[in-house]
């Protein structure tokens, strides 16, 4: 089975005092890989799987949603990229996709992090793969469909719809209600959507209310909200639906 990893936010966004701003569970792993068996694997972190030298060493590619430094940092910087080649001296090819000027966006970042980084001769090679809309693509023996969201970046916010060995994982990103997010969820076994708000609606950024309203449209077998504010973090106990939290496992 592939070892697949997908980040939404990195362990600096993980609420570490800063909930106002960057609120908690918001760093998401999800893999499908040796260890997870016939199931599905994932898990929240203060310090997501990803950044582990253990597991990041066998990861053979990354899905990216939407370019925000806090959701790439352990993809480009040299906490990843130069570990693998400095300190990990990993060999094996390693693949990242995400929305059209996922390259030159990358490369950027990597330049003003680390100059000369983009430069280094890797001893693994490096594919960097640029999602087209509704275009279904294999990345390393998994299926992977973008589906546009409502999200400011630069880009395109991407939701995405991953297979593999009959199961599902549908990730929605960041975004406001779209109907876009009913085909991409549809009949998944695992859905992992923001929700930030309960009930205020504002741009960009889904609410509670709104998300729970469209749930029997979307179909998805279990749904886990992440990305929540400190406003629905304290009101945990009126919602009904799972609620991601730092170290939480989930087997699907």
């Amino acid at each position: 089975m592939p070892l697949f990893c997908v980040q939404t936010r990195s362990k600096l966004a993980s609420g570490k005092g800063i909930a106002s701003a960057l609120p908690c569970a918001n760093a998401v792993s999800v893999y499908f890989g040796e260890n997870a068996g016939a199931h599905g694997r994932a898990e929240t972190d203060d310090a997501p799987a990803i950044a582990r030298n253990d597991v990041r060493s066998k990861i053979r590619s990354y899905v990216i949603s939407h370019f925000h430094l806090a959701r790439t940092r352990n993809v480009g910087d040299e906490d990843s990229l130069l570990d693998a080649q400095l300190i990990s001296r990993r060999t094996t090819p390693l693949t990242l996709a995400g929305p059209p000027s996922l390259h030159d966006r990358l490369m950027t970042v990597m330049e003003a992090m680390f100059a000369g980084s983009t430069k280094i001769e890797r001893k693994h090679e490096l594919t960097i793969r640029e999602l087209t809309l509704h275009e279904r693509v294999e990345i390393c023996g998994l299926a992977v469909t973008p589906y546009l969201m409502k999200h400011y970046s630069g880009a395109p916010s991407y939701a995405l719809r991953i297979e593999t060995e009959g199961k599902v994982l549908t990730y929605s990103g960041d975004t406001e209600w779209v109907d876009e997010l009913i085909p991409a969820g549809h009949g998944a076994d695992l859905f992992i959507c923001e929700a930030y708000f309960f009930d205020k609606v504002m741009k960009y950024h889904i609410d509670y209310t709104t998300l729970a309203r469209h749930l029997p449209e979307i179909g998805a077998k279990r749904t886990i909200v992440t990305h929540m504010s400190a406003e629905l973090l304290g009101r945990q106990s009126e919602i009904a639906l799972e609620a991601a939290h730092d170290g939480l496992v989930v087997e699907f």
